[in-house]
Order: structure tokens, then sequence, then C-alpha cells
């Protein structure tokens, strides 16, 4: 899991070369044909050959709490994200020299806990993979939810936008927007953060630290998918536009709340299509969305809301219509999210390795 993820573990110890050496060819970390660095090694190396094979080496043994540092230094000078596990109190410089320091909970000494950023409660290296298994499903989410709030804002300001200078009335009134905003955005928004991780979560490359939340086509989706929902609901205008103008605001109205509930639901993933997810993998979102598609068609039914949001009601035709147009977003993702499984669209760039050294 951890070289499919692109983590590369390295061990490092204090014991003999040759126990190192096997325990490492048991664990997987190390091949047959793998050599052992000692301290002693590294000692007599010059600066750049010690530094070009401190970053190639799988195993080390007799290594002192000195070099030890000097290893996740070279890691890091090559553009590795380096994780170091310790329970020793000669780990804790390592561990506070680290990116991230990773002690153990059951056997590890206070000053080893103490210079940890993060503690394994189970002294369970597994339990680390596990932890980057989690942490990349919420990374993923929350750029979902940036993905899915800033194309709902898109939609709406493209949609106010773009109608004057098509020569349409505004669209919209304030209790509209502050609908969408409250009822539409919020509990689909909420809903994403269950989404469970992606299947191939533990196969992608480390993401760089400092890449930006925005990367791999999030802007770009932003952009043209807000572009998308402005223009379905400004379509609808046009199409209703001689009914009345609480009629055509209606439509308006429905289309984008419709058209939000359908983005949040085809953006769950940002590679595999809907019909592979399935809609019951994240049932809190379903819900969601199936209980803001009710409150919806309270606002346009019941009598009582309608004067107070300026609704009217719409013929099933007009519904239909309304589901129609906001069914072409979710055609829309299917087709970006296919282009992006063929290499077409956002291709993904080469990510730094993070390296995971074992400490005793």
């Amino acid at each position: 899991a951890c070289l499919d993820a692109g983590i590369r573990p390295v061990m490092i110890t204090g014991d003999h070369p040759g126990t190192a050496l096997a325990i490492a060819q048991r664990l997987g970390i190390a091949d047959s044909g793998d050599t052992v660095v000692t301290g002693r090694d590294l000692e007599h190396l010059a600066a750049a050959d010690s530094a070009a094979r401190m970053t190639s080496a799988q195993v080390y043994a007799r290594v002192s709490p000195e070099q030890k540092i000097q290893i996740v230094k070279a890691l890091q000078s090559q553009g590795d994200f380096v994780a170091m596990t310790g329970d020793g109190v000669n780990d804790a410089p390592a561990l506070k020299r680290a990116d991230i320091g990773v002690a153990m909970g059951q056997r590890g000494t206070e000053v080893a806990r103490e210079a940890a950023d993060m503690v394994l409660l189970d002294d369970n290296f597994a339990t680390i993979v596990a932890a980057v298994r989690e942490g990349r499903r919420i990374f993923d989410n929350i750029r979902k939810f940036v993905k899915y709030t800033l194309t709902s804002n898109a939609g709406e300001i493209w949609t106010l936008a773009l109608a004057p200078l098509l020569g349409l009335p505004i669209p919209l009134l304030p209790i509209h927007i502050l609908w969408i905003n409250l009822v539409t955005d919020g509990l689909p928004g909420l809903a994403l953060a269950a989404e469970p991780a992606e299947r191939n979560v533990m196969q992608r490359p480390p993401r760089p630290p400092q890449e930006s939340i925005f990367a791999h086509g999030v802007w770009q989706h932003v952009i043209w998918c807000g572009l998308l929902i402005g223009g379905l609901s400004l379509s609808a205008q046009a199409w209703a536009y001689g009914a009345g103008m609480a009629h055509w605001q209606t439509m308006v109205f429905t289309v984008l709340t419709l058209a939000q509930l359908v983005h949040v639901l085809a953006i769950r993933s940002e590679r595999e299509s809907i019909l592979t997810l399935g809609l019951l993998s994240n049932r809190p979102l379903l819900g969601a969305v199936l209980l803001t598609v009710m409150l919806q068609l309270a606002v346009i039914y019941l009598p009582v809301l309608n004067p107070i949001f300026n609704t009217a009601p719409l013929s099933l035709a007009e519904l239909a219509i309304c589901f129609a147009l906001a069914s072409l977003v979710l055609l829309a993702v299917e087709v970006e999210k296919a282009l992006v499984r063929r290499g077409y669209l956002y291709a993904v760039p080469a990510h730094a390795n993070l390296r995971t050294p074992l400490g005793e």
C-alpha cells in the first residue's frame, strides 16, 4: 500500500547490519540485492557522495542520532516530504527535524512524544497508512466543497450579470439568492464531508505541500460550469418571459436551484462517473439533495409561501423543463470527467515522494 501511494519506507536502526537487512527484507522494505548503509560508511564518504547515498539507500544500521538528522535533511533537500518514526530519546532530534515526526505511544519515551507531531497509540505502522488515506479523503472533500460552493456562486453571478447584457430584466430577487445560499448551498455542501474516499486514493502520488487547492482544473471548472448554470437559468427566463414576472422568476429560481443540486452529485469524484459511484454510496448527500428538492417544491406550490418568495405554481411540463435543463449540468460534468480520465484535461504533474524513515 505504501509503494502504491508513492510512499517509500526507509529503515534506520542502531541494530547490526545483518539483523537490519533481514527484517527489512521480511517487511518488503529491501530486496535481496540491496545493501545496508552503516554509520561508519557515511563517515568515510565525501559530503556529495554521502548525500547521494542517503537519498538512494533503503536500510541503515549502526546510525548515530546526528546521522539520522543528516539523512532526513538529505531527503528533504531533493524535495521529499519526510515522515520520521521513532520511540527513543536519541530519535527526538530527527523527529523534530522531519516534516512529520511520529512517535510510538505505548513504548515510546516522553521525550520522543514531545518532539513528535503525531503519536501512534497502537504502535502500528499500518496506522500511518490509514492516516494518509483519511488525510487524502479529507483534502479531496475540501476541494469538492470549494468547487461546489464557488461554482454555485459563479452560476448566480453569471445569471445576474448576463441578464441585462442580453436585454432581460434582473431574474432573481434578494430572497431567492438568500434561499439558494442558505438551503441549496448549505445542506448538500455539508453532506459532502461524508463522501467516502475515492477508489484510487491510495494509488495516487503524494500531493506537494505547496500545491494550491485550486490546482487540477478547479478554477477552470468554476468558470465554465458556472457560466453553463447561468446560461441554462437565462434560457428558462427567455422561454417563459411572456408568462408574467412571478412565473418566469420561478422558472429561473428553480432551474438555478436544481442545477446546483445536480452539480453536487456530479462532482463527487473528479474522475469516476456517477454511474460507477452510484447514488447510495453517500446517503447523507442523497438525503440532503432530496430534502432540498422537496423544500424547493414547497416554495413553488404552497400558497402560503408564494407571496414570501414571489413564486408562482408551475405546470408539470414547465417543471419537467426545469429538471431537463438542470440535467444538462450532469451531462457536461460527465463529459469533463471522461476527458480527464483520458488525459486530455488537467494533467496531473509529477509529485514529490513521501519518504517514511523508520526509527528503531
